[in-house]
């Protein structure tokens, strides 16, 4: 069972004291998490000369949380992605959600986003539960709905998200994980050269606004296709328009739902039984590999589709920790969740949530050397 400890983290310019939790495993691993947007600060694992290394980008101090605009380590929803318009059309009601991305909602808004919200914390049984509670009408969304995340780290390195919620009218939810990773350490620069797998033969092209078009197509024959280790870089400025408009990779990929059952048992994952995961409910998203410190990241999820994003548009406006200025590409993330704008698009899977209807999500990222 991990073991929790908590410090204050400081002070909200509304006065909300903040706090930040580390679990922490036998082998080191730690894992940190604030209530202020349910963001992880630092995630801790060894690399394979038995060194610790911080894998996720962030801040050292709350100020730098208040100011980012690039959603750091945090929780993102209602609705994560993109929301052509803030057109919300659910049943025959449209509801007008805050455009906070040119004239289209993204991550459920500046105001009502999940990133900038408190979140109330219990500790659990060796894992963090968060929860809060968005009330209808913020950030345009109807119903309030109850919004409970769980964070566990196993004796096997193994990051555990679970999602619940519940709503008290119709109403959308499809929330993420925003962390950025780089498997060199958070100020080792680019992630060009680190290697990924993502299992998907399909992707949903966007237009020029990085909004999906509502087709499925192949992603043989593209930049988009990692069924097999790339560099990220390797394709990353072909002339390819998919490319162009996006500034690198932020796509979303049909996963393909390849079982996780026979690799996580390879790999001795699951049978932590102070944090049981059932890989048999589980399908790949992705495996990620860094040469220089051996740290290889595998992801599984119950969701139907990630965003991989390519930090194209980080900036290095904001210090992070260690001073360390995050550059365009510092950084991926890999949003498991429904596809965006699926309200648009009858042929996505959908992300309504009913009343009296309880919705469940799981995301892991399981770490190891290679």
């Amino acid at each position: 069972m991990a073991k929790i400890t908590k410090k204050a983290f400081g002070e909200l310019k509304n006065g909300r004291l903040i706090t930040l939790y580390t679990l922490e495993n036998s082998y080191g691993m730690k894992l940190s998490v604030m209530d202020y947007g349910a963001r992880v600060q630092s995630l801790i694992v060894p690399d394979r000369e038995g060194k610790c290394i911080d894998v996720a980008l962030g801040y050292e101090d709350l100020k730098g949380y208040e100011a980012d605009d690039k959603y750091f380590g945090a929780i993102v929803g209602r609705s994560a992605g993109r929301i052509a318009f803030g057109d919300l059309p659910i049943d025959d009601k449209t509801y007008v959600l805050e455009c906070n991305e040119g004239r289209n909602h993204l991550h459920g808004g500046s105001l009502g986003g999940y990133d900038k919200k408190v979140w109330t914390a219990e500790e659990k049984a060796g894992a963090l539960t968060l929860c809060y509670m968005s009330p209808a009408g913020e950030g345009g969304y109807p119903g309030d709905l109850k919004m409970t995340v769980t964070y566990a780290l196993s004796e096997k390195n193994e990051v555990v998200v679970s999602y619940e919620a519940e709503a008290n009218g119709d109403t959308i939810c499809n929330p993420s994980h925003h962390t950025y990773f780089n498997l060199e350490g958070f100020c080792s620069g680019s992630v060009l050269d680190q290697k990924i797998r993502i299992f998907a033969e399909k992707y949903t092209p966007t237009d020029n606004e990085l909004i999906p078009d509502g087709r499925i197509l192949l992603v043989e024959g593209t930049p988009l296709d990692f069924r097999e280790m790339k560099e990220i870089g390797a394709r990353i400025d072909a002339p390819f328009s998919q490319m162009r408009w996006a500034g690198g990779y932020d796509h979303n990929f049909v996963l393909d739902r390849t079982p996780a059952e026979e690799e996580a048992k390879e790999l001795g994952l699951g049978e932590d039984a102070a944090c049981p995961v059932d890989y048999t409910k589980l399908h790949k998203l992705a495996h990620v590999y860094a040469e220089k410190t051996g740290v290889y990241m595998r992801a599984y999820t119950t969701q139907p589709g990630v965003q991989f994003y390519s930090g194209n548009h980080l900036d290095g406006v904001l210090s992070g920790k260690a001073g360390a200025a995050f550059a365009p590409r510092a950084g991926f993330t890999l949003e498991a969740q429904v596809f965006p704008d699926a309200v648009h698009h009858a042929n996505f899977p959908q992300s309504i949530l009913r009343p009296g209807k309880e919705w469940r999500a799981q995301t892991v990222f399981a770490f190891g050397l290679a």
